[in-house]
């Protein structure tokens, strides 16, 4: 049986043993085999008695509730509406990185990474109309990392992750769902366990690559709270071949303009937001393999039922997701939303330090391929949500930027941000003059205003004529 539930591995941690594996004993597995009993029993029931079965469900949930992870929250702390447990999550993710390493920051390295954050913020003045959105600047551990930004997952994946957990327990074979009633909740329940102890791992995967608070393009620790860890400062530059100093300094000033913009377009997070739910509510799944697999399976023995649920999501697992178009709408939709926010960064961080920075392309290079592609962590955890939080059209949206800079200049660039309706389509990515320059669909034809007509049918009078002086008219009043 594999140690993670729905068959995921964390990079580099392959004997993650963390304790999931004192169920083997008390839990009551194997003592019997399906089929002793006929009492009450449906014809063709494919997992014997009933009550057999609903006894072996119930010794499963216990075996997982009583063990999920060392340093599990205490009973009594609530889930989400999805049925996940987030602090569970939080402390999962804790003990990932811990097993890794993960020391705390050194005064040196947090002075440096404050004294970049301030300066960058600086810079920043000179290359876009919004003022400042730093209100505290600082360094942080990857276990700081995940403490203070996991209110913001749970808030962004709990619409994703409460349909995965959901159709865990709604789409259960035909005679299986007649008989367990009430443990269709109970499969819920277990389902949400299992999908929060792979979150916490993703998330902890995710500690390991990620840079500062805004890697994804939204701040997730709050607008404002800007902060680099050292570690992954570090792992950025590795290869790179440019002072450790340049690197800090660009990658600051892309923190900081991301807290410049939430801070002063109160909109976009919640618009951000709106579009994950409306990609959430989309989402449907293929089920036949789960239904399947529960079809072939001894349930006598808990562990064969968590070993069937580790196929998870994706084109191997057990939840395949099946595209929709309201779910394909609603992607295109996040996707341009996330590719026009990190065009924008990437062109007033140019803007700002160009001149400063002197490997400032090269940095830049590196930041939209390490976006356009992600890392393993990232990957994991896309499979988790059935989301990937990446621009695909990243070029497209700097160079729209970049146009509107040049014609309108920075406050007429900037001022798109004023209101949702105003920012730019998927279809002005594809044609960007046409947006910079204000160009309408009628822009080209040529319309003739005498051949208008009232909406009763009659026709308007041309420019400089009295009604009823138009041609025709004393044929209509008979002269």
């Amino acid at each position: 049986m594999s140690d993670l539930p729905f068959g995921f591995s964390m990079p580099n941690d392959p004997d993650d043993e963390s304790g999931r594996r004192s169920g083997d004993s008390g839990s009551g597995a194997g003592s019997g085999r399906p089929g002793g009993g006929d009492s009450g029993m449906p014809d063709g029931f494919p997992f014997g008695d009933p009550q057999q079965m609903a006894n072996m469900l119930r010794q499963f949930a216990d075996m997982m509730s009583s063990q999920p992870a060392p340093g599990a929250p205490e009973a009594g702390q609530t889930s989400s509406t999805s049925g996940i447990n987030w602090d569970m999550v939080k402390n999962i993710a804790r003990h990932a990185v811990s097993q890794q390493g993960d020391p705390s920051v050194p005064p040196s390295d947090y002075a440096r990474i404050e004294e970049a954050l301030r300066l960058a913020d600086l810079w920043l003045d000179q290359a876009t109309d919004l003022p400042s959105g730093l209100q505290t600047a600082q360094a942080w551990s990857r276990s700081e990392w995940i403490e203070k930004t996991m209110d913001s997952w749970a808030q962004l994946c709990d619409p994703l992750t409460a349909k995965t957990v959901q159709a865990m327990g709604q789409n259960l074979p035909e005679e299986m769902a007649s008989v367990a009633g009430p443990l269709l909740g109970m499969i819920q329940q277990m389902g949400g366990m299992m999908v929060g102890q792979q979150a916490g791992q993703a998330i902890g995967g995710l500690a390991q690559e990620v840079i500062g608070t805004t890697d994804i393009g939204l701040p997730l620790a709050g607008e404002g709270n800007a902060a680099l860890l050292p570690s992954g400062v570090f792992r950025f530059s590795e290869g790179l071949e440019i002072p450790e100093d340049e690197v800090r300094l660009y990658l600051a000033a892309r923190e900081a303009a991301v807290h410049r913009l939430y801070s002063h377009v109160p909109w976009l997070r919640s618009h951000v937001s709106r579009l994950v739910e409306e990609y959430a509510s989309g989402m449907s799944f293929d089920v036949s393999g789960l239904e399947d697999k529960l079809g072939e399976i001894d349930l006598t023995n808990p562990e064969a039922l968590q070993e069937v649920m580790s196929g998870g999501m994706g084109s191997e697992g057990l939840l395949q997701p099946e595209d929709t178009p309201q779910q394909k709408a609603a992607l295109t939709r996040l996707e341009t939303t996330l590719a026009l926010i990190e065009g924008w960064v990437a062109t007033v961080v140019a803007r700002a330090v160009s001149e400063r920075l002197p490997q400032s392309g090269a940095l830049a290079e590196t930041t939209r391929r390490r976006r356009a592609t992600g890392g393993p962590a990232e990957h994991t955890f896309a499979a988790l949500v059935g989301l990937e939080l990446r621009p695909r059209r990243l070029r497209e949206a700097g160079a729209l930027w970049s146009a509107l800079e040049e014609a309108r200049g920075v406050e007429g660039r900037d001022a798109v941000w004023q209101h949702p309706d105003l920012m730019p389509t998927a279809a002005d990515l594809d044609d960007p003059d046409a947006f910079v320059h204000g160009r309408s669909e009628f822009e080209g034809v040529d319309f003739d205003i005498s051949s208008l007509t009232d909406p009763d049918g009659s026709e308007r009078p041309k420019p400089g004529e009295e009604p009823g002086e138009g041609p025709g008219d004393e044929d209509k009043d008979g002269k």
